[in-house]
């Protein structure tokens, strides 16, 4: 990060080097994936930017390049299922390593984000697809997540994609392998994003009510530097 840092932050320090002020200069259109991910993917390709280790105990180690080349192909590959700037996309994907080419695949189309927790039945998918108007869902392959979607579907008109990880079902597409027979390349669209458009949209957990949801535009991830 300290390769783009101050790209869009100026500081002011003290003489003793301690942080007064912080001033965030993005451009209109700022954007994680292409303006961090694909930035270091070209700067430090070779540097691991995740590690990945399953249930059991099997590890992927991924670059910044291969998460600029991944992200791309997860873009292509969302494109060819018709999900387009502006479409909310539902991701039930756990902590596994496919959650981070799609979200910054979407970051990429211009579309929102939407975690989700494994833990949702029928009653909470349907209350949040509705609420949110959701277009995609893309799910981890374990059959209880799979049938909880499968189920709410009758009541959510508004979903029309389905994805999941690997395997085959029906009215399912395969995420892996269409992300590997996509493309690598995503240029960047000239109307991806202004800073101003949401980027991504939580649900409250609901303890006193209904789940409320929670938008963050694009210039969110910037708010991390100083965490």
């Amino acid at each position: 990060m300290s390769l783009i840092y101050k790209k869009f932050v100026e500081e002011e320090l003290d003489s003793n080097g301690n942080l007064l002020s912080i001033k965030f200069n993005p451009p209109e259109n700022f954007n994680f994936a292409y303006d961090v991910v694909d930035v270091l993917g070209d700067k430090i390709p070779d540097k691991k930017a995740m590690v990945w280790v399953s249930i059991d105990h099997k590890n992927k180690n991924f670059t910044f390049k291969d998460m600029k080349i991944y992200s791309s192909k997860t873009a292509n590959y969302f494109k060819s299922l018709g999900i387009v700037k502006g479409d909310k996309v539902m991701l039930i994907l756990k902590r596994n390593y496919q959650f981070w080419f799609a979200v910054n695949a979407l970051h990429k189309i211009g579309a929102v984000v939407v975690p989700a927790t494994h833990l949702l039945t029928k009653k909470d998918l349907v209350y949040r697809f509705n609420a949110a108007g959701i277009k995609a869902v893309i799910c981890t392959n374990e059959e209880t997540i799979l049938s909880s979607v499968e189920e709410a579907l009758p009541e959510s008109p508004t979903v029309k994609i389905l994805s999941v990880t690997e395997g085959v079902r029906e009215n399912w597409s395969c995420f892996n392998d269409g992300v590997e027979s996509a493309d690598s390349t995503f240029p960047r669209p000239a109307d991806c994003n202004t800073n101003n458009d949401i980027m991504i949209m939580y649900f409250t957990s609901g303890t006193t009510g209904y789940p409320k949801i929670v938008c963050h535009n694009f210039t969110y991830p910037l708010g991390h530097i100083v965490t």
